[in-house]
């Protein structure tokens, strides 16, 4: 009982006593203060410790259930749920990462019926193929620290990060994105999942506005919905988020973050204009909320001639939360990356971190450092831009064939994936389905939408990071055959050269 009756209230705050009561609890759940099994005391006790209502308690209590904190037994209480039922911040990090969560909603989509073999043509994962990552340059970083700080590599950091590290990371930035920021600005995470979470525990109470692109990135969604954050799909054109949808929305539903990706973004691979760009800070700016910009793509740039400005570049109002990760273009598994925040909460996010995991490995974090001093990333990068600049020319070059057929598309000029629409009378579901009989792999659309409309059964996202050039050609191929089988209820054969040959 002891263990919450501390638990101090704020009667003259503006966040409703209930979600204020939710918050401790939680909190008192995700440090392990509380653990699985404890019995909660009961509503008329507890309210009277506190000196509050008992419908406070109940709300609380009810909220702890939906957020799968907790769990009532019929005449016996209220109990904290088995850890498995809560979404603690290092599980979402586990749990949904960019390839599991996609893959995981495909196979629910699929029901069983479509596995990945060997032979597989996976157009559905953003991950690089392994041969791509640099192994031997990292092992020889790993043995110099191993050599030169012996057991300190595996100390506790600071929370927010290896000091040399950030100070590494803040010259890298302003040299190679025009963006200015002290070391003591930068905090070290262990991927940009890791960033939206804490972001998300640090700043989001059950019922606040988040507002997201749509569609966008399945795993910010689901960290939002675990902060029990109510969200907003806003649609994405072109040239970025729609203005005037967001307008409207802004003055309705008062968001406290609004998430983006303005360069290359997932899944859609649209590009935020730099007038839009602007607009949306002043926004921001106007009617006082934050933005986070994910970006781990903008480096992907395969147009010489056209220059890509993060928003973190331009913030002259202090209002953009920059996740920036690593792990795409190195190696996934390291989990690296860094959050710059603007100073007023600098110190929130702090906390968020270190009640997740302590800090990130000190070992990954001074290999790191060593592979940017020596120029090593810099290397790596253009190798891999080579890399996937050759497989999305092959992509334009087979896909441009679906043209014929009723597909379209923009060519993003960059990134890992094309956003292609398909011909009104194809289900992009039912394609999935099709393409998979036949060993092909790709995601429909409409898991990447907020809510689902009639349009959003409509896209497809195809990308090139796994793929080698032939089995472009010949993935194309099969999806060339099943939106025609889809549209004639007849199986139509394509059959054409290609320069790949």
């Amino acid at each position: 009982m002891d263990k919450i009756v501390s638990i101090q209230l704020n009667k003259n705050s503006d966040i409703p006593m209930y979600i204020q009561l939710f918050n401790h609890i939680k909190d008192l759940i995700l440090e392990g203060i509380l653990e699985e099994g404890y019995r909660l005391p009961s509503i008329r006790k507890l309210a009277q410790q506190l000196g509050i209502n008992n419908v406070t308690v109940v709300n609380a209590y009810k909220t702890l259930e939906q957020q799968g904190y907790a769990f009532s037994k019929q005449g016996s209480g209220i109990y904290i749920a088995p850890q498995k039922t809560v979404v603690k911040p290092t599980e979402v990090e586990e749990s949904v990462s960019d390839e599991f969560f996609e893959e995981e909603d495909i196979q629910l989509m699929s029901r069983g019926q479509i596995t990945l073999s060997e032979n597989s043509i996976n157009f559905a994962s953003a991950t690089p193929t392994a041969e791509l990552f640099p192994v031997e340059d990292f092992k020889q970083v790993l043995n110099e620290v191993l050599d030169q700080d012996r057991g300190h590599a595996f100390g506790y950091h600071e929370s927010n990060g290896y000091r040399e590290l950030r100070y590494s990371i803040s010259q890298f930035i302003h040299k190679n994105y025009a963006i200015q920021a002290h070391a003591n600005d930068i905090q070290i995470i262990s991927g940009a999942q890791q960033g939206i979470d804490i972001i998300a525990k640090a700043l989001i109470n059950p019922g606040d506005y988040v507002f997201v692109e749509n569609p966008t990135y399945t795993g910010a969604i689901a960290v939002f919905k675990s902060r029990g954050a109510k969200i907003i799909g806003i649609p994405i054109v072109q040239n970025g988020i729609d203005i005037d949808v967001l307008e409207k929305y802004i003055k309705i539903y008062h968001p406290k973050l609004i998430y983006t990706m303005p360069n290359y973004q997932n899944p859609t691979t649209f590009c935020y204009s730099q007038e839009k760009k602007e607009y949306l800070l002043t926004l921001a700016y106007q009617h006082n909320f934050f933005i986070i910009e994910d970006d781990f793509l903008s480096d992907l740039n395969f147009e010489k001639n056209s220059t890509l400005y993060t928003l973190k570049a331009i913030d002259r109002y202090e209002k953009v939360l920059y996740i920036k990760s690593f792990s795409k273009v190195l190696m996934p598994g390291l989990r690296i990356g860094f959050l710059i925040t603007p100073a007023e909460i600098f110190k929130d996010i702090l906390q968020a971190k270190h009640t997740t995991d302590i800090s990130s490995s000190g070992l990954i974090q001074r290999a790191f450092d060593l592979y940017l001093k020596k120029g090593v990333w810099g290397r790596h990068l253009e190798y891999m831009k080579g890399i996937y600049q050759e497989r999305y020319k092959a992509m334009i070059q087979e896909v441009d064939i679906l043209k014929e057929i009723g597909v379209s598309y923009d060519k993003p000029g960059g990134g890992l994936n094309l956003w292609l629409t398909l011909p009104e009378e194809v289900s992009a579901t039912q394609l999935y389905y099709e393409c998979g009989k036949k060993d092909v792999l790709l995601i429909p659309g409409k898991i990447f939408y907020v809510k689902n409309t009639n349009d959003s059964d409509r896209n497809i996202r195809i990308s090139f990071a796994a793929v080698y050039p032939k089995q472009i050609e010949k993935g194309v191929k099969v999806i060339y055959n099943c939106i025609a089988k889809l549209q004639n209820n007849t199986e139509k054969h394509i059959v054409y050269y290609s320069p790949l040959i």
